[in-house]
């Protein structure tokens, strides 16, 4: 299969996308209620979508197309209101956050679509093991060659994506040290981690080529990369944030891409190189397992320090942009948090430390999930 055209799309638009947790109300462990929700929300007329994810306890929620930050939280808020009063005639709650806290891996039911199965066919049991709950953010780009001049500058900002969002401290029962322990599993598949290094559509296609000859790969949706270019929809999708345990979260991580997309486009801050790459992987540990506590190398100039700090300088350095957009309640909201140093993952192990007990994190979750204040 060829590569498709890059599609046309409004600049700086926004996208995002939520895999989420389907939990009984019994014990707040997953329920493979994925199917009788799809059943009731398709009743209800929503913007974007609801869909299925690889095993029966997920759901997957997408918005349209959106302007702003505030619009993104608008249709976030009407698909939670239809799910959450789904789930209540299920008996079931939805939840937010990375991982589920002691789900057992070997449980789950792989989702009965085609391509599920395939993919459950070809890795085997770390098809299930994927029962792991991701945001996707899509940015709109000015064309293909913009597109991929977005991507690798954004991806010098993969650690402060991380830790904004990371909301995955548990698996299995156990506390794994690290704050975002979901891209420990994403990392385990063939075609994950970064981008190759080319900055024209031209190159992208000639790359594409080499690898669908090799038979390894048949379409996009192939490569699990952090950040990836989605030509159908004309975007750039960034691919590691965690599942925030809030709508409002979610809204102002998508708020956060577009002035960092806006300050790119207007200023060129710095031109993207392969040595940028010499860190990421560094950077990325470092981001997934201390969180806003990481040490963030930069890529330009190799100078160690405290990814809280220049994730501020970052946040002053677009405050302009922000406002342009109608942006800065996103970025307020955010900030205030890494000023506390304070993400998902510190508010989980927050609530376990007074509980005592997963399952009631869970149900404290779900209630935030909907808006419940706890």
């Amino acid at each position: 299969m060829p590569l498709e055209p890059f599609s046309h799309s409004e600049p700086l638009t926004l996208g995002v996308e939520l895999e989420l947790q389907l939990v009984n109300t019994h014990d707040y462990d997953l329920a493979p209620y994925a199917e009788d929700m799809l059943r009731l929300v398709h009743k209800t007329a929503l913007p974007g979508s609801v869909v299925p994810e690889m095993t029966s306890s997920m759901i997957e929620i997408s918005t349209g197309v959106c302007h702003t930050a505030g619009e993104v939280l608008g249709q976030l808020g009407q698909i939670r209101n239809a799910l959450v009063q789904s789930a209540d005639k299920l008996n079931i709650a939805v939840v937010g956050g990375g991982t589920h806290p002691f789900q057992q891996w070997h449980e789950r039911r792989i989702y009965d679509k085609p391509r599920f199965r395939e993919l459950s066919e070809l890795y085997g049991y770390l098809s299930k093991q994927f029962t792991i709950f991701g945001q996707h953010v899509h940015i709109g780009c000015p064309d293909a060659d913009a597109a991929l001049l977005m991507l690798h500058r954004l991806s010098r900002y993969i650690p402060h994506f991380i830790a904004l969002s990371a909301s995955s401290p548990y698996v299995q029962g156990h506390d794994t040290a690290f704050d975002s322990a979901r891209l420990n599993s994403v990392f385990a598949f063939p075609l994950s981690g970064r981008a190759p290094f080319v900055l024209t559509w031209d190159e992208f296609g000639k790359y594409f080529d080499k690898m669908t000859r090799t038979g390894v790969v048949k379409s996009m949706k192939d490569f699990y990369w952090d950040i990836r270019p989605k030509p159908e929809y004309g975007t750039v999708e960034i691919r590691v944030f965690d599942t925030p345990l809030t709508i409002e979260r979610a809204a102002a991580l998508a708020g956060f891409v577009q002035a960092l997309g806006a300050w790119f486009l207007a200023e060129q801050p710095f031109m993207p190189a392969e040595d940028d790459y010499l860190v990421y992987t560094y950077n990325r540990f470092q981001a997934c397992r201390f969180g806003l506590d990481a040490v963030y190398v930069d890529p330009a100039s190799g100078a160690h320090l405290p990814l809280r700090e220049h994730l501020l300088l970052t946040m002053e350095r677009i405050a302009g942009h922000a406002a342009a957009r109608g942006a800065t309640p996103a970025l307020q909201l955010l900030r205030s948090q890494v000023e506390a140093g304070h993400n998902d993952a510190r508010w989980l192990r927050e609530c376990q430390q007074r509980e005592q007990l997963l399952a009631e994190v869970s149900r404290q979750a779900a209630l935030r999930f909907r808006g419940a204040a706890v």
